[in-house]
């Protein structure tokens, strides 16, 4: 029976590691344990999250509450050292690249224990950024590699001494998106399909520069003209936005979404404007048009392949697009390769081979 322990660093690990629970049990050969780095009364875990996916919550809660990136490794390596003294796996898998994965794939290597990296081979190319550097650690220690896409794979495989642990199972999130097609829930919110725009963000770049934040929010309400914009943000995102005054306006600012509604309002709207690399994918896989405000993306894929296009910081360039996707002049799309929904199976069978 092989022992599987699975390490969750924040609230979009956990749409990723849905599936994979529900491949893991279905499995005859394989048992895991679900950790989670942070509080067990984080704000940012909705009452109802593990509910609307259909997943249990996690075993066990590190309660790692920090601002300060190093002290977060730190702290998380402590923590997940003693965890492993008292329960063993044989496998453990790390999700995205955060400070927390970065630290819990350290100790997983430093024990001799294979690591598996979730969403592995993504890239910006910017060693400035902490995220880069949590990817190249991580990548560099894994044993098993699952990339969501060919350009990802291409990466992974380069950079790793032994190709041979690269393997392109397609994106999970799109697993998630599947399961749960049906299962989503209208908001309470007075809208109706095709005839709103939804509005996200929550880099802390974007967020601290105030005023480059409004000359963009600004770009878009004059661009979407009457069609309403709804903004569902939480914490730190919606203060900041809320302090902007934005009026007149046609931005609609609202509370978090629980991820149910949060789906079925953006599977359903006119378009997408963020910064959220999942909501982008979320995006393409719906067949909605999305502008990600920023100047790469982790999955080439959603701007080759699906609906995405990148636009910077550029509040022109922005406005241009928005006027498009209101207009409905936006580019033909289609699912990239293996965004099919099998992506936990064919990871567990990897890990049981």
């Amino acid at each position: 029976m092989k022992k599987i322990c699975i390490v969750a660093g924040a609230r979009p690990n956990f749409v990723k590691v849905a599936p994979l629970i529900r491949a893991i049990e279905k499995a005859d050969d394989a048992t895991y344990e679900l950790v989670y780095t942070g509080r067990k009364d984080d704000p940012t875990l909705e009452p109802s999250l593990f509910n609307d996916l259909q997943m249990p919550k996690p075993t066990v809660f590190f309660g790692v509450d920090s601002t300060s990136l190093n002290e977060i490794t730190s702290r998380v390596m402590a923590h997940f050292d003693a965890y492993l003294n008292n329960f063993p796996a044989d496998v453990v898998i790390v999700v995205d690249d955060l400070a927390s994965t970065m630290a819990a794939a350290i100790v997983t290597k430093k024990r001799g224990i294979k690591l598996a990296h979730l969403v592995a081979g993504t890239r910006s190319f910017n060693i400035n950024m902490p995220k880069e550097v949590n990817r190249l650690v991580i990548d560099a220690l894994s044993d098993y590699l699952f990339t969501a896409g060919i350009r990802s794979n291409s990466v992974a495989a380069r950079e790793q001494s032994d190709g041979n642990n690269t393997y392109m199972v397609g994106n999970i999130l799109m697993d998630s998106l599947r399961f749960n097609h049906q299962r989503l829930v209208k908001p309470a919110l007075d809208v109706e399909p095709g005839s709103y725009l939804v509005f996200t963000v929550n880099r802390k770049a974007l967020l601290a520069d105030e005023e480059k934040l409004k000359k963009m929010l600004v770009a878009i309400s004059e661009a979407a003209g009457d069609t309403p914009i709804i903004a569902p943000l939480r914490g730190k995102a919606h203060e900041v936005v809320s302090s902007l005054h934005l009026s007149p306006s046609t931005l609609y600012l609202t509370d978090s979404l629980p991820y149910l509604e949060f789906g079925w309002l953006t599977a359903h709207a006119k378009g997408v404007i963020t910064d959220s690399g999942n909501v982008a994918e979320e995006a393409t896989f719906n067949g909605v048009p999305c502008i990600t405000l920023n100047s790469y993306t982790e999955h080439q894929e959603t701007v080759s392949v699906g609906t995405n296009v990148l636009v910077g910081e550029d509040p022109q360039q922005l406005e241009d697009e928005v006027t498009r996707m209101v207009k409905g002049e936006w580019k033909k799309s289609a699912l990239p390769d293996r965004w099919d929904g099998r992506t936990a199976e064919r990871i567990v069978q990897i890990l049981l081979g």
